[in-house]
């Protein structure tokens, strides 16, 4: 009898450390491509959901490991601490992570000409660890990356920068508040999106949709961030204007010149102004030596308002 029961406890031990050993191998075959999928057939949230549950997982096969570890040393077997205080250990490679993360940040693909200790998603994206439960610190962690890559922080691919641009081409929320965090945020330390990805972001982030009747204009020369979004507009009505935009949170309203009043799709206010038309002067000589001025009508941006936050 008591072998018997010897026998059915290692065959279950055995069991157990052959499906531990399992895991590894079904998560190497992940791939990032796979990931992206999943997010635009089931949502960020859903992907986030999943991701959360797999994590409980791995902390109840760690658990389990650590009883085989028990069961093994009662009989006598040298064994390792498996798993040893989890939380602690989850909280150290974190940090480790995110102190490697901004050691090796850095590129120059557009981002706003900066370079800081902490990455711009660390100071786009707020939220202390696992606020709102590791739900919601997975999700803080892969919008922090999105920021990262839209700003040119980093120029590696992550499953932050896939999500963000399966994102993007529905329009969907996770891209537009990455989008958000940036166009909001403080120029010094997030930095900006800048170029064809800074385009593509203010269509979306403005909730531009194509119409049979009226195309969408085409944005060049875009900037995004620091409370300002900056570019020129090309319709067939009213050919290449250059615009600025300035969030009502942020700025007074502008006192030179009209604007417009629009909202984007998280509901921030802003002011509109396009370039209006202003007599530039072009001084000359004459003839008896006097200085004259060449007049002509160009179209220039008005002198951008004061920030709220300098008065």
């Amino acid at each position: 009898m008591k072998y018997k029961k010897q026998i059915l406890s290692l065959i279950l031990l055995v069991s157990c450390m052959a499906l531990l050993y399992s895991m590894p191998v079904f998560a190497s075959e992940l791939t990032e491509a796979e990931v992206e999928q999943a997010v635009a057939d089931q949502g960020k949230e859903a992907v986030t959901g999943n991701v959360f549950i797999w994590f409980l997982c791995a902390i109840a096969f760690l658990k389990v490991s650590q009883k085989i570890d028990s069961f093994m040393s009662s009989l006598g077997i040298n064994v390792g601490n498996t798993g040893g205080n989890m939380m602690a250990e989850l909280l150290i490679a974190g940090r480790s992570l995110t102190s490697s993360m901004h050691l090796k940040g850095g590129g120059s693909n557009g981002g706003g000409g900066y370079r800081k200790s902490g990455s711009p998603g660390d100071a786009a994206v707020g939220g202390s660890f696992l606020s709102g439960g590791l739900a919601g610190s997975v999700g803080r962690q892969t919008e922090r990356s999105a920021v990262n890559h839209v700003t040119g922080y980093t120029e590696h691919s992550s499953i932050g920068s896939a999500m963000y641009h399966s994102s993007l081409n529905k329009g969907g929320d996770f891209a537009n508040n990455v989008i958000s965090n940036v166009a909001q945020g403080n120029y010094s330390q997030v930095g900006s999106i800048k170029g064809e990805e800074a385009e593509k972001a203010f269509i979306s982030y403005m909730g531009m949709k194509e119409d049979q009747d009226k195309p969408l204009p085409v944005f060049t020369n875009m900037e995004i961030g620091g409370g300002r979004m900056t570019g020129t507009e090309t319709t067939t009505d009213s050919g290449n204007r250059e615009f600025a935009m300035y969030h009502a949170d942020q700025y007074l309203a502008p006192t030179p010149g009209t604007f417009d009043t629009v909202q984007s799709v998280d509901g921030a206010t802003w002011y509109k102004q396009y370039a209006q038309p202003t007599v530039n002067k072009t001084p000359y000589e004459t003839e008896d030596g006097k200085v004259a001025y060449h007049e002509s009508i160009v179209q220039k941006l008005p002198q951008a308002p004061q920030r709220k936050e300098r008065i």
